[in-house]
């Protein structure tokens, strides 16, 4: 399991334990000024990529030590970690609402409003972290040019995210000073910020799944379907076989390739039952 599971799930999946969503971690003052912070300056986003990109041209030593130094505190105040889809119906299981938002990614890397992102909450109308940023001035979360932030049923997120999987998007959850957890995005790696760092620039700003994905050849037509819409990098097609391949070693286990799939020769499994991948986060 991933040490967020040790820290703050007692060995089990710390995203699946209700305290980690509740209202009154909202209560404490620094996790609420770093939620202001957060959604007020999104230009900030937008320096630090340009920072990652500096950071490429340093020597291999210089990089990894400040890498590693990033990753420590992203990890204390907004790191993420992939989900799929069945994690996040277990979720909405026990959150009471949910507000659909703008990404703040996609605001710093396209410049329009993409409303990918999803904030779960255990209070009504999406809790205190819906009031903090509603209570923002100025943010392009609540602005006259934005649709606001969209109070949303269960039934409807879902229905959302499974849209979102046809687009070849990763579900992620993130936190804001862990273990608090604030909800869901969908990413892909040309927008998403934290997806960059960690797949492009090798900087981890996420954990992968508790699972990886494996292939049925026998069900496999070669089809290459799931290869488009991996964000990883983790399928290849044999030329010999006529068949996908998954490197379990390079998946992070969002499920996203069997959303597209027609022969359903793609199944997740627990990421502790591969040789492979079992100790690779």
């Amino acid at each position: 399991m991933c040490e967020y599971c040790m820290k703050h799930g007692e060995g089990k999946k710390w995203y699946l334990q209700a305290r980690n969503y509740s209202e009154d971690m909202l209560s404490d003052i620094h996790r609420r000024k770093f939620i202001e912070e957060f959604f007020s300056n999104p230009e900030e986003l937008g320096k630090g990529l340009d920072r990652l990109g500096q950071l490429e041209k340093a020597p291999a030593m210089v990089k990894n030590m400040v890498g590693r130094a990033i990753t420590r505190k992203m990890k204390k105040d907004h790191f993420g970690q992939v989900v799929p889809i069945e994690e996040i119906e277990r979720i909405l299981g026990f959150v009471n609402s949910v507000v659909r938002l703008a990404c703040i990614c996609r605001h710093v890397t396209v410049c329009r409003e993409r409303r990918y992102c999803y904030g779960f909450s255990l209070g009504p109308n999406g809790g205190r972290f819906a009031e903090i940023l509603r209570g923002l001035d100025k943010s392009y979360l609540t602005g006259p040019d934005t649709a606001g932030l969209e109070v949303i049923s269960k039934e409807e997120t879902l229905a959302a995210m499974r849209s979102h999987e046809r687009e070849g998007l990763c579900h992620t959850l993130w936190t804001f000073q862990a273990p608090f957890i604030a909800g869901v995005c969908n990413c892909d790696r040309a927008d998403c910020l934290a997806m960059r760092a960690t797949v492009t620039h090798d900087i981890s700003m996420m954990f992968r799944a508790e699972y990886v994905a494996g292939i049925e050849p026998g069900l496999c037509t070669g089809c290459r379907e799931c290869m488009r819409v991996c964000q990883f990098g983790a399928i290849s097609f044999s030329a010999s076989n006529r068949k996908a391949v998954i490197d379990q070693r390079h998946c992070y286990g969002c499920g996203i390739c069997r959303s597209v799939c027609a022969k359903a020769a793609i199944h997740l499994e627990d990421r502790a039952s591969s040789p492979q991948a079992a100790n690779v986060w």
